[in-house]
């Protein structure tokens, strides 16, 4: 079920509701659980002083006996629900209790902990080094030689608590259940809010609808007049550009056939005046063969334009259909190269292959694939100079081949490069130095390269040359790996 933006924000907002309440539960019951540790190691030193009074005092004054001493702590234990150690001044366990089921108790402090100092007061929340299976809260006590002076310094024996902390993890699930009764009012506030903004939420979206459907008839100097700075403005204001934008495809049919009249004006011209000079006499017989070729050059070029055409407008109604296949993309670049031979020798270019690639078997439509590396190398070789180098490499990045054509010819600047992948489009230069051109090689492949999802990019600078890069996916069935070589077409250079 297609669900409404009143939906999406309904959902959006009780799921924002949710993450506050579910912050601020975590940050009261995390605040809560401090206070509560806090209150408990005051009472238990408030507890470890009763006891050195009421216990432990005695015992030095001789009035109990370490047995009695031993009997009041297992009480004492009970009474308060901790685990009682009771230490000497040198460090030594003289009695305990082992309520909470420690591991082993020490012989000594400093067996544990050897730098333990039995001067100072102890806080701790943890294990107790290990000795306990789970978390404990420990408070430990200084008993001083004279309890009744402030100024007393000299230890006597030390005294540690353990308590269990279980019973203090129970509180997080008890304020959550103390926050229920808040939520549900919230909620209940929540619904009003949100049936107040449905209604000023519906007429905006009214407008939208009103305004998409001139749109649709074709007025598109409609506007939307939707000036909120929230989704539904925003939604207005891309809407009207869409609008803009549309009313823009006037002016690119403009551009579209002039552009077309322009390409077929100027071979049909030079056809035209051509055939005319030869049949009234002006171009004698005896040269009519060089005009002849002429005329076969730009009716070759009149029908690659078309051809041209015909493949666009094709992919514009149905999108391209890839006979997809595995196949190795290297003996298919090789055998691109082999058709550039004659031409490179003209040029005297070095068509250089480099193959870094373990594996070579791509799964793509092998004769668009072909026809994407024919358009680059023969555009790469329209704009390097003579005597230069073009190198495809080919180089494998884990699941990805990656392909590229690097000339070192006029480059392209930087404000020029995304217009490079348009229809017709061409650069200054490439007008006068090349008129073969079609301006429709590199919008043909940037298609084939999209309908394969993969990616195409490229690298220029003016006045150092072009690289074009382009990735394909390679097979889940690969043969055996074979050692990576380069290869080169060399054309001859004048002596």
């Amino acid at each position: 079920m297609k669900k409404t933006f009143f939906d999406r924000f309904i959902i959006g907002y009780f799921s924002l509701m949710f993450t506050f309440f579910l912050i601020l539960l975590v940050y009261t019951t995390g605040l809560a659980k401090r206070s509560l540790i806090s209150e408990r190691e005051n009472t238990l030193i408030n507890e470890g002083h009763m006891i050195i009074k009421q216990a432990i005092e005695p015992y030095y004054e001789g009035k109990n006996s370490l047995t009695t001493l031993a009997l009041d702590f297992e009480d004492l234990s009970d009474f308060t629900s901790t685990d009682l150690w009771y230490l000497d001044k040198t460090g030594n366990t003289v009695i305990y209790t082992n309520k909470l089921n420690a591991s082993k108790i020490p012989d000594s402090i400093y067996d544990i902990v050897p730098t333990f100092t039995l001067n100072e007061e102890l806080k701790m929340k943890n294990t107790f080094y290990g000795l306990y299976e789970n978390d404990v809260l420990s408070v430990g006590i200084p008993i001083l030689a004279n309890t009744d002076s402030i100024d007393s310094t000299e230890v006597n024996g030390y005294l540690i608590l353990h308590t269990s902390v279980t019973t203090l993890n129970k509180y997080p699930y008890e304020i959550f259940v103390a926050c229920y009764i808040p939520v549900i009012v919230l909620i209940l506030i929540s619904c009003l809010f949100l049936a107040y903004l449905s209604s000023r939420v519906f007429k905006p979206i009214s407008k939208i609808s009103a305004a998409a459907k001139q749109y649709a008839a074709g007025n598109f100097a409609e506007r939307i007049n939707i000036h909120s700075n929230d989704e539904l403005g925003e939604l207005s204001t891309n809407l009207e550009y869409m609008a803009d934008e549309i009313n823009k495809l006037d002016e690119y049919r403009r551009q579209f056939i002039a552009n077309i009249s322009h390409d077929f004006r100027s071979p049909l011209t030079s056809i035209k005046g051509y055939v005319e000079a030869m049949l009234d006499g002006t171009i004698p017989p005896e040269k009519q063969e060089k005009y002849l070729n002429t005329v076969l050059s730009e009716t070759k070029r009149l029908t690659k334009l078309t051809t041209g055409l015909l493949e666009l407008n094709t992919f514009d109604r149905q999108g391209i259909m890839l006979k997809v296949e595995d196949f190795d993309i290297r003996k298919s670049i090789n055998g691109t190269i082999n058709t550039f031979e004659g031409t490179c020798n003209k040029k005297f270019i070095r068509l250089v292959l480099v193959d870094t690639a373990k594996q070579h078997i791509v799964t793509a439509d092998k004769t668009k694939i072909q026809q994407v590396i024919y358009n680059l190398i023969d555009n790469a070789i329209k704009f390097s100079p003579h005597g230069s180098t073009i190198t495809v490499k080919i180089t494998q990045h884990q699941s990805k081949v990656f392909i590229s054509v690097k000339d070192s010819g006029i480059g392209i600047d930087k404000e020029k490069q995304k217009k490079i992948w348009d229809r017709f489009y061409k650069t200054d230069s490439s007008r006068g130095k090349d008129k073969q051109g079609t301006g429709l090689g590199l919008s043909i492949t940037k298609e084939i390269i999209k309908a394969h999802n993969e990616n195409i990019n490229v690298i220029s600078t003016p006045g150092v040359g072009s690289e074009f890069i382009f990735t394909l996916t390679l097979s889940a069935n690969q043969p055996l790996s074979y050692p990576s070589h380069s290869v080169s077409r060399d054309a001859k250079l004048p002596e």
